[in-house]
């Protein structure tokens, strides 16, 4: 059994920055993931891919970005419990609570932050070719540099693949296919890929994958004509998306919204004790931005440290007014 102030459920950017002000407010924290490293999608999707919409940085690679928040927080000390899946919440007699998992192991907190992201996910798969996966398909690339110089396909037209086919076509030969002739991917992604070197088939399909031991060739289908074309490859990216299961987050007793946990102006859900801060939440108005969720996180905490201690303030000062706090004995609310 373990206890601390503020448990932060989920440790993508949100929930290591919602770790990291709960170090800025004096207050112990653990972090837990059933991922076995932090970073929540971005470690799973996308460590190599350029972010541009983080403040203060033109552009981060995902990597880099999950580097940072670690080391910022690293310095309070967190306990972190990568590999721990959260299964259950339960209300404490003095106020706490606990939080069970699928080891059968638990954890106690005074506050709770909920920062689970999308939940676990898995990729939507291609239609075909699925004996060929680890063999040349690939559902997410885990570094760049495996790919340069091969001759890649690209399958999507959302921002997953139109980022990968902007990032690969400057060292790799790549070849993108949306099964439209109109993409999902934001304008100024989908502008870099249509006026760079890559080569660009729309209105086409992946109908079979072909290859000994490997992925040689794949064979595209016409969407309008049904005409069927052969394109040689040594690798298929098929970022056709994900699909999201928020798992027992939805079970925990909390007020919901289309499978996102209604919170209001100060990040509370609907059992006390409870918040919950990125994309797992919902409010009127929300931009599911990680930009958004840095906002949300440091909200949340504020006000959990008020929840644990009621006479505190909200505002925890400025950051620039003195050196971090050491951590205060636990405040869990009687």
């Amino acid at each position: 059994m373990t206890r601390c102030d503020v448990a932060v459920v989920g440790a993508g950017p949100a929930g290591l920055f919602a770790a990291v002000y709960a170090g800025m407010r004096g207050l112990s924290v653990a972090v837990v993931d059933a991922l076995p490293e932090p970073g929540g999608q971005i470690t799973a999707l996308y460590p190599e891919k350029l972010i541009r919409d983080v403040a203060g940085f033109p552009a981060v690679k995902g990597r880099d970005l999950v580097r940072g928040l670690v080391e910022q927080l690293d310095q309070f000390s967190p306990r972190m419990l990568l590999g721990h899946r959260a299964t259950a919440l339960d209300d404490l007699a003095d106020g706490g609570l606990r939080l069970g998992f699928d080891d059968g192991t638990a954890l106690e907190a005074g506050a709770v932050v909920v920062t689970g992201g999308i939940g676990t996910f898995s990729p939507r798969k291609l239609p075909c070719g699925e004996e060929f996966l680890g063999r040349g398909l690939t559902y997410f690339v885990r570094d760049p540099a495996e790919l340069a110089g091969r001759r890649v396909l690209v399958v999507g037209g959302g921002d997953s693949a139109l980022d990968w086919a902007e990032t690969l076509q400057h060292t790799a030969d790549v070849t993108l296919v949306h099964r439209r002739d109109t993409f999902r991917a934001h304008q100024h992604t989908v502008g870099q890929v249509l006026s760079g070197p890559a080569t660009v088939l729309t209105n086409a399909t992946v109908d079979r994958l072909h290859g000994e031991n490997r992925v040689t060739r794949a064979v595209l289908r016409d969407t309008v004509s049904g005409e069927t074309t052969e394109v040689a490859c040594d690798h298929v990216v098929a970022a056709l998306g994900f699909v999201a299961n928020p798992g027992p987050l939805l079970q925990w007793g909390l007020a919901t919204h289309d499978r996102k946990i209604v919170v209001d102006a100060a990040l509370r859900t609907s059992r006390l004790g409870v918040f919950a801060a990125g994309d797992i939440c919902t409010y009127d108005g929300r931009v599911p931005l990680i930009a958004v969720g840095f906002g949300e996180a440091a909200t949340a905490v504020n006000h959990a440290a008020v929840h644990l201690d009621p006479a505190a303030s909200t505002f925890p000062g400025h950051s620039t007014d003195g050196p971090a706090p050491a951590a205060r004995p636990l405040r869990v609310p009687a």
